[in-house]
């Protein structure tokens, strides 16, 4: 299985969250990428459990809905796995070394790197950089998954009727996806330090950036699941209405006061805690802004709240922004979706690559 370098022809972005399944699909003309069709398809409750699928066959089914909705026509896909799931190293290797001579290298020596037997196994590797401190070495990224959690993507997305062309790892996809948001600043982001916040339906996921690449990453379990649940309790629906709720209005007057305002003073606990986490495991960085993604970001207010109580810059993620859309694709609804889409956008880039 190849997670990198893989020249291609566009392929279908399709993004496995416990909540839905996003698909995407691009096209670029010139420097400018299009959306040429998009679909949101929600997943029934504990279908996908702490970002491993449990059902394959209710995964199947939500894609087919997704490429029904999206009205698109191609047949090769590429999808993420959890950056939880994947374990990543860096090793330097003789710069001298051919591609086939590092891959039988790696074989070789995998065994040290990887704690599961290697028939458990997919991995890949990608030549990141020169060494800095011996130039006739390369630092080299290996990505090592267990099998499992490769192949019941692969199986859900041919069970819909599409070939699994890539698979790549949502922290890569997420950093891929960041290059569209650093052209959106009023200033560069070379040098800085970029804190990606992704709150989901039940996952945090905490990716932080230094001049573009990803140095630490971290998830908890926390999101959005937890105000569904609780409108659920409190005006006693179902879990699906509660959802439909949550997106669409129509609740009590109360709920901002007693259900929303508490719920969004929980999310910015939950970024001082993961922020905590970073600041105490690194030498001594600060972080210079802070990205907002996952549906969570879309609930209205949220980043001037985060704002005020970081005390930095802080956005909500519309990796579409300048992005053209094809007439299929309805711009309200979209930009209502971008937030959540990251992961979706950062796989989509790399047909392009």
């Amino acid at each position: 299985m190849r997670w990198f370098n893989q020249k291609q022809n566009a392929v279908l972005s399709i993004d496995i969250s416990t909540a839905a399944v996003k698909l995407l699909e691009l096209s670029r003309a010139g420097a400018r990428y299009r959306v040429e069709s998009y679909a949101v398809a929600p997943l029934p409750q504990d279908a996908v459990i702490d970002k491993n699928i449990s059902n394959v066959n209710v995964i199947a089914e939500t894609v087919k809905v997704a490429l029904r909705q999206s009205g698109t026509k191609l047949k090769e896909a590429t999808v993420a796995v959890a950056g939880s799931s994947v374990m990543t190293k860096i090793i330097t290797m003789d710069a001298s070394l051919s591609e086939d001579e590092m891959e039988e290298q790696i074989m070789i020596e995998a065994d040290q790197y990887v704690p599961y037997s290697l028939d458990e196994v997919n991995f890949d590797f990608e030549v990141q950089r020169v060494n800095e401190s011996n130039p006739e070495m390369v630092d080299v990224l290996l990505a090592a998954s267990r099998k499992e959690n490769v192949e019941n993507r692969v199986e859900a997305l041919a069970k819909a009727g599409l070939k699994t062309r890539i698979v790549d790892v949502e922290a890569f996809a997420m950093e891929n996806a960041f290059s569209l948001l650093a052209e959106q600043f009023p200033d560069s982001s070379e040098g800085q330090t970029v804190a990606i916040l992704d709150i989901g339906a039940s996952m945090t996921s905490l990716n932080v950036l230094h001049d573009y690449r990803t140095v630490y990453t971290r998830e908890q379990a926390f999101g959005g699941k937890q105000l569904t649940e609780e409108i659920q309790r409190r005006y006693g629906l179902s879990y699906e209405e509660a959802g439909l709720a949550k997106r669409h209005g129509g609740l009590p007057d109360n709920y901002t006061v007693d259900v929303l305002d508490p719920f969004k003073r929980a999310i910015v606990q939950q970024i001082q805690r993961s922020l905590q986490f970073f600041y105490s495991s690194s030498a001594n960085r600060t972080i210079d802004r802070m990205i907002l993604a996952g549906g969570c970001a879309s609930i209205a207010g949220i980043e001037q709240l985060v704002e005020k109580s970081m005390g930095m810059p802080v956005y909500v993620a519309n990796p579409f922004a300048n992005m053209t859309l094809s007439s299929k694709v309805k711009p309200h609804t979209l930009s209502n979706d971008a937030p959540a889409m990251m992961i979706a956008c950062g796989l989509g880039l790399r047909s392009f690559d």
